[in-house]
């Protein structure tokens, strides 16, 4: 998926010292103040790993990453105004790169990095714009559904491993991106929640390497899982047979299995889309059943809680944010996690694994059932129960 695969270099221990500046050995040269402000945050004289430290703690990305991320973008962001700092000084495509890219991962006012660069908050507000659209324009290829059959069948194989589940091709979740909406917004009663937040939905399928492939946002908060995944072209085409329509593996001589992703209680039963069995008398058999689904499902709670951990600018209240924009902007954090994931970036490792990306948000039950659906979940039921 990611235009950069192989094996995984190994880090150097010793850095060139040309390596210690944002700017030099990229696509651009000189020096930023700001720069110098950040390396000055570690206490003496910092290392060159020190310093490299602070860039990912930073730019939630490493240095690699930003430089893949820099000719990603440079087409769009260099052809058009050219930005500046409060003093004149012009700036670079590695300026604007980490500019925009504290803005999402920090999550921090437009005042407050405006102050942190040296710019204008305007300028803060201009340049992660244009950003988002680079990223939008030429980053798209990092979040796509698999293409082929042989990566729809590693995809496969990888949720096997992780509890038995064969021919599974993803899993589902949504989580809700919060907003600060005032009362003289007229709109805002629209995007209440059942939590009486103002919300906007993040719907997302997830591979087993927590990479989304494919996402629908921009719905109200207060909209179930159900009617999300109703809205979505995905849901369309699945039931159209146009996804989830390859070639049928057998279990047995008499019992075939279609392809299917998999999700919680808060979604319908589908032909290709297997939730939990629900209700208090559930059998033994169903129970172990659920047990593994949602330990293989857990993979779509940890990429979103990844997500928003990363990219703060998403994780907390936004205040007033333009409703019109955030969908893409929720895009592009989803994008940008994505290409650390395409890249094997080493961040990944110094990332957390919390579960939760939804907190206080209770589980939704949906008691929408296809016949198809309970046809699937019971043969895969069976086949772990050994009948």
């Amino acid at each position: 998926m990611g235009p950069l695969r192989g094996n995984k270099k190994k880090r150097k221990m010793e850095k060139k010292p040309e390596e210690n500046s944002l700017v030099s050995g990229s696509s651009e040269e000189g020096s930023t103040e700001w720069w110098d402000v950040l390396s000055k945050t570690i206490a003496g004289s910092p290392s060159s790993s020190q310093i490299l430290d602070n860039f990912r703690s930073t730019f939630k990305v490493s240095r690699k990453t930003f430089d893949y991320i820099c000719s990603l973008v440079k087409e769009h962001m260099m052809a058009k105004t050219h930005f500046a700092f409060t003093n004149g000084k012009p700036m670079t495509l590695n300026d604007q790169v980490a500019l925009a890219l504290v803005r999402l991962g920090s999550g921090n006012s437009l005042i407050s990095i405006g102050d942190s660069f040296g710019a204008h908050h305007s300028t803060v507000s201009q340049v992660t714009w244009r950003f988002v659209e680079a990223i939008e324009e030429k980053g798209l290829r990092h979040l796509q559904w698999p293409s082929t059959e042989l990566e729809m069948t590693q995809i496969k194989q990888k949720f096997e491993k992780i509890r038995g589940l064969p021919n599974c091709c993803g899993a589902i979740d949504t989580t809700h991106i919060t907003m600060l909406l005032t009362s003289s917004d007229q709109e805002a009663d629209t995007w209440l929640d059942c939590k009486q937040n103002h919300s906007m939905i993040l719907q997302a399928i997830v591979d087993p390497d927590l990479r989304f492939r494919n996402i629908v946002t921009g719905w109200p908060g207060k909209m179930n899982d159900s009617s999300v995944l109703q809205s979505s072209s995905f849901f369309k085409q699945c039931q159209k047979g146009e996804k989830l329509n390859a070639k049928k593996i057998h279990l047995s001589e008499e019992t075939e299995l279609t392809e299917y992703i998999i999700g919680d209680s808060g979604f319908p039963l589908l032909p290709w889309l297997v939730t939990p069995y629900q209700g208090k008398e559930v059998s033994k058999t169903e129970a172990d059943f659920n047990k593994r689904l949602l330990a293989t499902q857990v993979v779509a709670h940890r990429a979103l809680a990844r997500l928003k951990e990363v990219w703060k600018m998403i994780q907390g209240e936004m205040w007033r944010p333009d409703r019109h924009k955030l969908p893409r902007f929720i895009l592009v954090c989803c994008i940008l996690h994505n290409i650390v994931i395409d890249m094997e970036d080493d961040v990944l490792d110094e990332l957390p694994s919390s579960l939760y990306h939804d907190p206080g948000y209770r589980q939704e039950i949906c008691e929408s059932v296809d016949k198809a659906g309970s046809i699937l979940r019971d043969r895969l039921s069976m086949y772990f129960s050994g009948r």
